[in-house]
């Protein structure tokens, strides 16, 4: 469990600093096939992005995981094994409201071919795609409206915490907006952390409804 206002901080607890990483996307560094947060004295913890989805699809704004080697378990390529644990655990709602970001222009970044972007919406829509250039593999996309309602139960009036420590597995940010990116070939530095950027933000809340 973490106090308000904590925010998701992982804690490298094998080694005997105990380096703690609150996650930032000024923190994302090596993206080659996975997001991983690196501190100014070069400690990793790589492969947040499952972990980072699941937190963001219940909700959570604090949070302390602890984990006993560079890499968060890979588990199937998706975020079902954390929302399950997540969920099974416990979720407690805090005495503080959630903070928001509302995108109100049009902001875009670009990194050669690559490029995304945030657009004002009224609610939440997410459309991205990738072209490999390939005959076998040429172009591929998907798009997504409301995610946010059918990704995991809601908890977005309040902040929310993890109440319960999951025994570590073995050693191995949503906008009220919407957000397209395009890009050839694998992400970027600068890519990954918009993908970061994106898990630390959240929709705001329907009009008079509350977490439950």
């Amino acid at each position: 469990p973490a106090p308000v206002d904590t925010g998701i901080v992982f804690r490298r607890v094998d080694l005997p600093e105990v380096p703690e990483f609150k996650v930032a996307p000024d923190l994302v560094n090596d993206t080659r096939l996975s997001s991983t947060l690196v501190n100014s004295d070069g400690v990793r913890v790589a492969t947040v992005e499952h972990l980072m989805s699941a937190c963001a699809g219940l909700g959570l704004d604090n949070l302390y995981v602890d984990i006993t080697a560079e890499e968060v378990p890979i588990l199937d390529g998706s975020s079902a094994s954390f929302v399950f644990l997540l969920q099974s655990a416990g979720i407690e709602l805090q005495n503080a409201p959630k903070r928001f970001m509302r995108v109100k222009r049009a902001v875009e970044v670009k990194d050669g071919d690559k490029w995304a972007r945030f657009e004002p919406y009224d609610g939440y829509r997410l459309a991205f795609s990738i072209v490999f250039n390939h005959p076998a593999i040429d172009r591929t996309g998907q798009a997504a409206t409301q995610v946010c309602a059918n990704f995991a139960p809601s908890h977005r009036a309040r902040q929310s915490r993890w109440c319960q420590t999951v025994p570590p597995p073995a050693a191995s940010s949503r906008t009220s907006g919407s957000g397209r990116s395009g890009q050839t070939g694998g992400l970027s530095g600068k890519m990954r952390r918009w993908a970061v950027t994106l898990a630390l933000m959240r929709p705001p809340p329907a009009p008079g409804r509350s977490a439950r």
